[in-house]
């Protein structure tokens, strides 16, 4: 019997962040779920940043200002810890909803005060927090406050609908490894996070539709570009000069959701905010896969290969002994307790599309889900 594919509702969310403020972002988060959920849809990718934003000021302030200082102190403060009470009402939103969620966040490492990461979270439509990514390199004026991320979550998450999640934030989206082995790990639908805007001179709509196109196009996959929008207090509070103001009110846009061929299904967007929809089936990816499967039969794997590391960087490495083998910071718990599917079987087993170093001790737990399917919303 041949596959059988059914049409999934991708959305991306094109709206401003409550403004440094934790509290208000995940309840500004959790309607927009719960609206998208009740339009139908399956998959919603949040911006980049999305709770409680994303670092902007470093566009315009130096960073040893003391305008720079204390926005980047109330990031700290309402960054959100992973796992964690926040995370929680975010899980419940998708349980509601009946919704996979990728969301951009500003993470801050539990037990730490000012350490933090551009973080996208995964949660899949049985609430679950499936997933986190980190992302790799911060950009510019990220790295200030953005500490470098992992390949923990550099992977494509298996649906409930029948199609695999992944997503990348900003940059990434043009880092041609990362890609790549998300490509080989079978994603059908990536989740492309941007902020509002770049720096001075830079259009963020040309520069996402420019990116993603290509992206959709070499990927085979759908693309749900989440762009961010400037609100009244962002215009107000961010920019040093007029050039500034003028330019950041043209931006803050560019949403859309793009097909395999590179082809816009929705959007782009102008800088409105809303919910942007289409509907996508999985069979429109086979015709671009038997032409082109960059992670398949188009590629040489005997010539080219991808190693990708596991092991999250631990402050503290010690040899685990009787006395400390509850020490979540020991050699032995390397990996954080999040649980993944595993990773899907490579082309051929003298040639695999990408080769994972981690060692045996660090290895991911299966998930619970393994044996029981995620359940679907009903209609």
């Amino acid at each position: 019997m041949g596959q059988q594919s059914k049409s999934v509702r991708l959305a991306a969310v094109q709206y401003s962040p409550a403004f440094l403020d934790l509290e208000g972002s995940i309840d500004k988060s959790v309607a927009l779920i719960l609206e998208a959920g009740r339009s139908g849809a399956d998959i919603v990718g949040f911006p980049e940043g999305f709770i409680p934003t994303h670092p902007l000021w470093y566009h315009f302030h130096p960073a040893s200002s003391p305008e720079a200082q204390a926005f980047s102190k109330r990031l700290a403060e309402n960054s959100i810890v992973v796992p964690g009470p926040d995370v929680d009402a975010l899980c419940k939103a998708a349980r509601n909803a009946g919704v996979f969620v990728v969301m951009g966040c500003c993470e801050r490492e539990g037990g730490r005060l000012g350490t933090l990461y551009n973080t996208l979270l995964f949660i899949d439509a049985d609430g679950n927090l499936v997933g986190r990514h980190r992302k790799l390199v911060p950009t510019l004026g990220e790295r200030l406050v953005h500490a470098r991320g992992d390949a923990e979550g550099l992977r494509a998450y298996p649906t409930s609908v029948g199609v695999n999640v992944s997503g990348l934030m900003c940059g990434e989206n043009s880092n041609a490894l990362a890609t790549y082995a998300l490509d080989a790990q079978g994603t059908n639908v990536h989740v492309a996070s941007w902020p509002s805007h770049f720096q001075l001179g830079a259009n963020i709509s040309d520069i996402v539709q420019m990116v993603t196109r290509a992206l959709a196009y070499q990927m085979k996959a759908f693309v749900i570009n989440a762009v961010s929008v400037i609100n009244e207090e962002m215009l107000r509070s961010l920019p040093v000069t007029e050039e500034h103001r003028a330019y950041m009110a043209q931006q803050g846009r560019g949403s859309s959701i793009i097909g395999p061929s590179g082809e816009f299904l929705a959007g782009p967007m102008g800088n409105e905010e809303s919910i942007l929809y289409a509907d996508v089936d999985r069979g429109a990816l086979v015709s671009p896969k038997v032409v082109q499967d960059f992670a398949g039969h188009y590629n040489r794997f005997d010539l080219l290969s991808l190693s990708l590391t596991r092991t999250v960087p631990r402050s503290i490495v010690t040899a685990a002994s009787d006395y400390d083998k509850g020490d979540t910071h020991s050699a032995a718990t390397f990996m954080t307790d999040l649980k993944y599917t595993p990773d899907p079987q490579g082309t051929s087993e003298a040639h695999p599309a990408i080769n994972h170093s981690a060692p045996a001790s660090a290895a991911a737990p299966a998930p619970s889900s393994a044996t029981e399917p995620p359940r679907r919303r009903a209609n």
